[in-house]
């Protein structure tokens, strides 16, 4: 949909740039930013690891900037990197990062590159890293009252050996900090712990300082995966917020959605609004909640400080998602109100079959998720835009079924490990 069919009009003078920082090329996320302001006629930009990458394929993306990164770089680096393409750009610039590196990076470097003439929200600038820290997360709910899963940090193996002999099991393992998943990990993504002597065994590859939280398991049968994806001004107010029910996601029931719809939940949105306008924040975030039926809580899981790869799942009756609400406020434009287009779902093909599999077999169902969907966004196909999909393709088909493979050993492990 062009941008003269819209009931608002961007300003076409100010493009946008996929910040990304680490090697995920196939990221749908970026591809969906790239598609969703670039059909509004808007340039866009973006940092890929080559030049072969779906989000370079686009025909919707105006350059692609090859910068091989692994996320681990100084800061500096990074940040020198970043003025150099402000001035390959040559105008003022809005910034969609896509991952807690970039994210974080922005806030704590706002002067730099704001000079440089990038837009960005402006917010606290040490917040989005202690949003995207396990521990400091939880901490933020604990000081602020919104629900999250019982939490152990522990500073040493004497401390998991003490909480092996009094937890319930089982367990949730997870890398503490946002930023040693890609350096130094201690787990490979959410792990589930079924008995003490699995725990035990695990720990003693995690060093001398463990690197993890060990959280309560909120049991899948009654429990249910919901979204919230919104864009907040300075103010902390929402100028577009929208809440989902997650279907599927790869690895299953702990990792990137796979199938999800869009479903009204007023409570759910008014939580996530109260607590964004307690900490304060501004701009683009993506919430992941586990509803726990035992006790009608939603219990906060992670909190991402940027745009979720899913957000295009996201759009109100005006057309906003929340890359263009930040679009329109960062240029001064108003954001149209809209109702979300409820029952619309959204397909990650290239995980979603797994997905359906290990669904099928554990037995899982979401309630809330409606019987038809009216209407369907694929992650990576888009008849207007068919040369990401192939080169996803091209790029997943043996490294990406191998990954994938990796992935279910890996959450297989950690659930069966006695």
């Amino acid at each position: 949909m062009t941008n003269d069919s819209m009931p608002f009009a961007v300003d076409r003078e100010v493009p946008g740039l996929i910040v990304k920082f680490g090697n995920y090329p196939l990221h749908h996320g970026g591809v969906g930013a790239i598609r969703s302001l670039g059909r509004l006629g808007v340039p866009m930009y973006a940092i890929t690891e080559d030049r072969y990458t779906p989000a370079a394929a686009s025909r919707h993306l105006t350059r692609a900037f090859p910068w091989p990164t692994t996320g681990a770089e100084e800061p500096e680096r990074l940040v020198e990197g970043m003025l150099r393409l402000a001035r390959r750009i040559g105008r003022p610039t809005v910034l969609l990062p896509t991952d807690e590196e970039a994210a974080v990076l922005i806030a704590e470097h706002q002067e730099p590159l704001s000079t440089a003439g990038f837009l960005f929200p402006r917010v606290e600038p040490k917040l989005p890293r202690r949003l995207a820290s396990k521990q400091g997360l939880h901490e933020l709910c604990t000081e602020h009252g919104l629900a999250s899963p019982a939490a152990f940090f522990p500073e040493s193996y004497g401390d998991i050996e003490e909480f092996a002999a009094t937890a319930l099991f089982p367990v949730v393992a997870k890398n503490r900090e946002a930023f040693t998943r890609r350096s130094r990990p201690a787990v490979n993504g959410t792990t589930r712990i079924e008995t003490p002597g699995g725990l035990l065994g695990l720990a003693r590859d995690w060093g001398e300082r463990p690197g993890v939280i060990l959280q309560e398991y909120l049991p899948r049968e009654q429990a249910e995966d919901w979204i919230v994806h919104a864009y907040f001004d300075a103010d902390s107010t929402p100028r577009a917020m929208f809440t989902g029910v997650k279907v599927r996601s790869w690895p299953p029931h702990a990792g990137m959605t796979a199938n999800a719809y869009v479903v009204d939940n007023p409570e759910l949105a008014d939580l996530a609004a109260r607590f964004i306008k307690q900490i304060g924040f501004t701009g683009v975030i993506d919430l992941d909640l586990r509803y726990d039926r035992r006790d009608g809580q939603y219990k906060l899981l992670d909190f991402n400080p940027r745009m979720g790869a899913q957000f295009r799942l996201f759009e109100n009756e005006s057309g906003i998602d929340v890359v263009r609400a930040m679009h329109l406020h960062l240029t001064g434009r108003p954001v149209p109100k809209g109702e979300q287009r409820a029952g619309h779902r959204y397909v990650v093909e290239n995980i979603d079959l797994p997905a359906l599999l290990a669904y099928r077999r554990s037995g899982y169902t979401t309630p809330h998720a409606p019987p038809h969907a009216s209407g369907t966004e694929l992650a990576w196909l888009a008849a207007d835009d068919l040369k990401p999909f192939f080169t996803m393709l091209a790029r997943f088909v043996r490294p990406g079924a191998k990954h994938l493979y990796q992935l279910w050993r890996t959450q297989r492990r950690g659930s069966t490990r006695r």
